[in-house]
């Protein structure tokens, strides 16, 4: 019997092996650089690599550096999480013996295991997200049953994970989990980035490791992407180590399920028939009585949950000395809020440039008194944006109140608004379509974070080309949060009868019927990457001549005909640019701008599109099209009263068409803080 089981067993083993296609233990060795077995770098190196088995720490996770200048040594080790640290100690000793000899002079030296991560090298490593310098994966053989359904299931668990990994501390940036695939096939998901990086490069880093999954494992039951700086894992079975991961609080425990109650031993008697009936009766009193307090507790909480959460966290930030600042000092940098300093007028108010005594130079936002905005709006944009932090949004530095006064102090954006850009016969000329294509990703992943990877799901309601900033790089910033929208994580949609935001930029079933979602920020999105390719408004083309037409609808036909390059700006086609690029940004401008909200990306997929040329697009439906130059047909689709917002003013109609999109209310900021 014994031998039967061990022959079953051998043949499962075969089995198993046969399915699994492994790249394990892959070495890369730089080029750029080589040091000789005698010089200080060899020694350098002997030091770094020593210590990183013996001092990694049981989060898996250590760096080290030795040495000076041309000769420092950098290195980082990071363990899978779910390896207990023997294993892993294991793992880093075995990976440093061999790296050093399979990359015997060079550099910069990289070992992708199954259970660890090491790199070395002779520049900065720590913080800095690498995702291009070494690449290895391995996958099972075995089909899924049905491949979109489990492709669709797969992505929903991969970013989720990376969301929760992303929101890790500085030690630990790990997050495991499973979901329900087709056929009831469980999928078991587990992903990783070193936890020097932010948590903006962190969802970089595993948005990059999942962009690879069609390369190396699309319609497989398994698979795993190993990136210098982050790693993924995926299988139909479970893989890891959950005991291990519960200790470190990385996955949600399941729940504990209470034996079931003991019987009386044979011949105990349990009390008379009355003391039992009394008891029941209690138990059954004290059951309701708790019931319906509970439900009282949680009907009240949930009604005000949301003013809650936004109170706590105004008082917390009011609280927040280093964020208030006197107004005396904001009065002074302006020089008293002097029309010379000015940078622009908007419905909350003006925007003004100032200087701090430190030299640092600011952007002052000064809420006009009759301007509409009252505390509660200024408490919304003070609560978003101090909570905010990415590199593609706005940096809001604090705050000034003094009686009626209300200051936002900003960030100072030195390049101004991408629409005196792009809408500019020779300012466009600055925009090349590397810069270009640079500034369409940062839009996309401004507007990634705040939809999935920000504490609360915010809806922006007002993106447009002159409210994203340009800063000295000309990095693109989204600015002006005063029409934002915060929703819980839960939540995915809202209604409103006002209306707020820009023609041209407002989704169809926004500007028609007041609702909106992520799906219309998508929208905007996707007007905006047109009008980036065409340096042409949504209004007509740069010049003012509207024998082009809306922008949507030459673009869409463009598109349709075979025309695509007709869509991009002049000044591009004459350049060295990718012409594929541009043709796929504008596919993708096209599934952004759908009709039906359903059809359209999330900002997620955006960002894997534009990332990984190897994902297939969809082919889009016809776009909305509408009156945008004007308030045309559309006007009396617009409602004038908003019962949570009842205290904006609703502008009359405009005397004369702006070269930009028209506004529909005149409380919305034009010139944001530069």
């Amino acid at each position: 019997m014994s031998y039967q089981r061990l022959f079953v067993g051998f043949l499962v083993l075969l089995m198993r092996a046969d399915l699994l296609a492994l790249e394990w233990g892959k070495s890369t060795c730089g080029s750029d650089g080589n040091y000789s077995r005698t010089s200080a770098y060899s020694s350098n190196l002997n030091t770094t690599l020593s210590s990183l088995s013996t001092d990694i720490d049981i989060d898996g996770f250590y760096n080290a550096s030795a040495g000076q200048g041309a000769d420092r040594v950098n290195a980082i080790a990071l363990c899978r999480a779910d390896v207990q640290l023997n294993k892993c100690r294991e793992c880093v000793q075995k990976a440093c013996a061999d790296l050093v000899d399979e990359c015997p002079v060079q550099k910069k030296g990289l070992r992708l295991d199954e259970f660890c991560t090491l790199r070395y090298s002779n520049d900065t490593i720590y913080g800095t997200l690498a995702t291009l310098y070494g690449y290895n994966s391995w996958y099972y053989v075995a089909n899924v049953t049905s491949p979109e359904q489990f492709k669709e299931d797969l992505r929903a668990l991969l970013d989720n994970l990376r969301r929760r990994a992303a929101a890790g501390s500085s030690t630990m940036k790990v997050a495991a989990g499973n979901a329900t695939g087709p056929d009831y096939q469980m999928i078991f998901g587990l992903v990783q980035c070193t936890p020097d990086l932010s948590a903006e490069d962190c969802t970089s880093c595993l948005i990059s490791a999942i962009s690879y999954i069609p390369e190396c494992c699309d319609g497989n039951t398994g698979g795993s992407v190993l990136l210098p700086s982050c790693n993924l894992r995926f299988e139909t079975a479970p893989f890891f180590n959950e005991t291990r991961l519960l200790e470190l609080e990385f996955v949600p425990p399941h729940p504990v399920v209470e034996p079931p109650p003991q019987s009386s031993p044979p011949g105990k008697k349990n009390g008379s028939p009355t003391q039992t009936i009394v008891i029941i009766v209690v138990v059954v009193v004290v059951c309701l009585i708790l019931l319906l307090v509970s439900a009282i507790i949680f009907l009240r909480k949930r009604k005000k949950q949301k003013t809650k959460e936004i109170a706590q966290n105004v008082d917390e930030i009011s609280t927040v000395e280093s964020l208030q600042y006197a107004f005396s000092t904001i009065k002074a940098a302006t020089n008293d809020f002097s029309n010379d300093n000015k940078l622009g007028q908007g419905g909350f108010g003006a925007v003004y440039k100032g200087i701090l005594p430190s030299g640092q130079e600011i952007a002052v936002k000064r809420l006009s008194k009759d301007s509409g905005q009252g505390d509660m709006e200024f408490k919304n944009e003070v609560l978003l944006l101090a909570k905010l932090q990415h590199r593609n949004l706005v940096r809001l530095l604090g705050f000034a109140l003094e009686g009626m006064e209300k200051l936002l102090v900003y960030e100072f954006v030195q390049n101004g608004s991408l629409d005196n850009f792009i809408y500019d016969s020779v300012k466009h000329l600055a925009l090349d379509w590397e810069r270009r294509y640079k500034i369409i990703g940062g839009i996309a992943r401004g507007i990634l974070y705040l939809h999935e990877d920000s504490r609360l799901r915010i809806i922006h309601r007002d993106l447009k080309a002159s409210n994203i900033l340009l800063d000295r790089e000309m990095s693109p910033k989204i600015a002006d949060f005063g029409m934002a929208r915060l929703f819980r994580q839960d939540e995915t949609h809202g209604n409103t009868s006002r209306v707020v935001g820009t023609y041209g930029y407002m989704s169809p079933e926004y500007l028609r019927h007041g609702q909106f979602s992520i799906k219309s920020d998508v929208y905007s999105f996707g007007v905006l990457v047109l009008e980036i390719i065409s340096g042409r408004s949504n209004n007509g083309s740069r010049s003012g001549d509207d024998s082009v037409g809306d922008l949507l609808s030459f673009a869409w036909r463009s598109w349709q005909e075979g025309r695509g390059g007709e869509v991009v700006d002049p000044f591009l086609r004459s350049g060295s640019g990718s012409t594929n690029e541009m043709l796929r940004c504008i596919h993708i401008g096209l599934l952004c701008v759908q009709e039906v909200a359903a059809d359209r990306p999330t900002m997620a997929s955006v960002v894997l599109m534009l990332s990984s040329f190897s994902i297939t697009l969809n082919l889009p439906s016809e776009p909305a099209f509408y009156a945008a130059s004007g308030y045309g047909s559309d006007a009396s689709l617009i409602h004038n009263s908003d019962s949570t917002n009842s205290h904006h003013k609703t502008s009359s109609r405009p005397s004369q068409q702006s070269r930009r999109s028209s506004q529909i209310e005149a409380s919305f900021t034009d010139l944001l803080p530069r």
